[in-house]
C-alpha cells in the first residue's frame, strides 16, 4: 500500500480583510513543525472571519469577501499549495457565480498548485446560513490516499450524504467545519457513525477555541478515533495507507460486517418512498 500523512490544523478563523499573509505564515510553520505532511486541511471559512465585526454586518462583510473561482485570491491559495509541494485544502471560501450567487465552497489544491476540486455546502444551516445550497456530490483522487469526498459541516447530519460520497467511492470523506455550538458532541457521534456506515475514513475540521468548539478528529474505516485534536489551535496527524479502506470492505468491520455486500443478485429492489426512488441490488456497491 502506498500511504499519504493527513495533518489536520485545527485554527481560529483568519479576518476576512487580508488573510493570505497569516495564512501562508501558517502553512510554512506547521510544514515545518510537522514534515512530511502530504495534505493539510483548515476548518470550513477559515480565511472568511468576521466575529470582529459587529453581529449586524457580519452577513454584509461575508459578502464583501466573495470571489470567483477564477479569482487571483484562489489562484494565491495554489501559489502557497505549490511552494511546499502539497496537496491543500484551505478550508471554505464565500464564492460567487456569474449571476451573483454566492456558495459556501470548499476548496483542494495539488501540489502543483493547481485548483483540481471545489465543493457548494450541499447543507447549509438554514436560516442561520444565507448560502445556497450546492446540488453536486465532489470526490476526487488523491495519490497516496485513494479517492477523496468533499463535505462541509452540517452535511454530516444528513446520512445520505456521505452515504453518496461513499458510493461514490470516497475512501477518506474531509468534512471541514465552523462549529460553535454545544452540539459538536453530536456531531463527534455522527462523525463516527459516518465511518462505520459506510466502511471509509472520516476527517472532521472544526476551528479552535475560543472560537469553536474544537474536537477535531480523524477516524478510521472502522469508526475508531485515531487522533483528537482537543479544543486548542493544534495540528494532528495521521498516515493513511491507499488500500486500508478496500481492507475493511473486503474483510468486514471487526471482521465481521461487509454491508456493501448486503444484497445478492436475486434480490427485489427495496423501494425509496421519501426519495421517489428505489435502492437496486445490482446497483448497490460503490463504483
Amino acid at each position: 500500500m502506498s500511504a499519504l500523512v493527513i495533518g489536520v490544523a485545527q485554527r481560529q478563523p483568519l479576518a476576512y480583510e487580508s488573510p493570505l499573509p497569516a495564512f501562508r505564515d501558517d502553512v510554512t510553520r506547521t510544514l515545518a513543525e510537522c514534515p512530511g505532511i502530504g495534505l493539510l486541511a483548515f476548518p470550513e471559512l477559515h480565511l472568511v472571519g468576521v466575529e470582529h465585526v459587529e453581529p449586524e454586518r457580519r452577513e454584509a462583510a461575508l459578502a464583501s469577501a466573495a470571489q470567483p473561482l477564477t479569482a487571483p485570491f484562489v489562484a494565491e491559495l495554489g501559489t502557497i499549495a505549490a511552494t511546499h509541494g502539497i496537496w491543500l485544502c484551505p478550508g471554505s471560501i464565500v464564492e460567487t457565480d456569474a449571476q451573483g450567487i454566492l456558495y459556501n465552497t470548499q476548496l483542494l489544491f495539488d501540489p502543483s498548485g493547481a485548483l483540481r476540486a471545489s465543493y457548494r455546502k450541499m447543507f447549509p444551516w438554514r436560516p442561520y446560513e444565507r448560502f445556497a445550497p450546492g446540488t453536486e456530490f465532489v470526490v476526487h483522487d488523491v495519490e497516496g490516499l485513494g479517492r477523496l469526498g468533499f463535505s462541509n459541516c452540517y452535511d454530516t447530519w444528513f446520512p445520505e450524504h456521505s452515504r453518496q460520497l461513499a458510493w461514490l467511492g470516497a475512501d477518506v470523506i474531509l468534512n471541514i467545519a465552523q462549529s460553535r455550538a454545544k452540539d459538536r458532541t453530536q456531531e463527534l457521534i455522527l462523525a463516527q457513525a459516518n465511518a462505520i456506515a459506510n466502511q471509509c475514513m472520516f476527517v472532521t475540521v472544526n476551528c479552535a477555541a475560543p472560537f469553536g468548539r474544537g474536537r477535531s478528529q480523524i477516524i478510521d474505516a472502522e469508526g475508531t478515533v485515531i487522533a483528537d485534536a482537543g479544543t486548542e489551535e493544534t495540528t494532528i496527524l495521521a498516515t493513511v495507507a491507499d488500500g486500508r479502506v478496500a481492507e475493511v470492505r473486503t474483510y468486514g468491520t471487526a471482521g465481521l460486517n461487509r454491508m456493501w455486500e448486503q444484497f445478492g443478485s436475486g434480490d427485489a429492489p427495496v423501494a425509496l418512498p421519501m426519495y421517489e426512488g428505489r435502492i437496486d441490488p445490482a446497483n448497490w456497491s460503490p463504483r
